[in-house]
């Protein structure tokens, strides 16, 4: 299995928007908010130019993703 390394907020984004997300931008901030019905909280994908190691894996857990679901949905972007 390959390791999670650090990637693009908006790389980051298109793998979660595959995954069900629908993304709203808060009016401050330079934060996106992504929801998705069955998710208990809202997952948080801030706007920097690398997205490290400890945000991917925390949306991961909160989408319940597995590292597997990741990777296919990462090469499809």
């Amino acid at each position: 299995m390959p390791r999670i390394t650090p990637i693009s907020w908006r790389r980051l984004r298109s793998v979660f928007e595959r995954d069900g997300f629908v993304f709203v931008k808060r009016t401050d901030g330079s934060h996106w908010i992504g929801e998705k019905p069955g998710v208990a909280r809202p997952i948080v994908i801030p706007e920097y130019s690398e997205i490290g190691l400890d945000i991917i894996q925390a949306n991961m857990r909160t989408a319940k993703m597995s590292r597997e679901r990741y990777f296919k949905l990462l090469r499809e972007c």
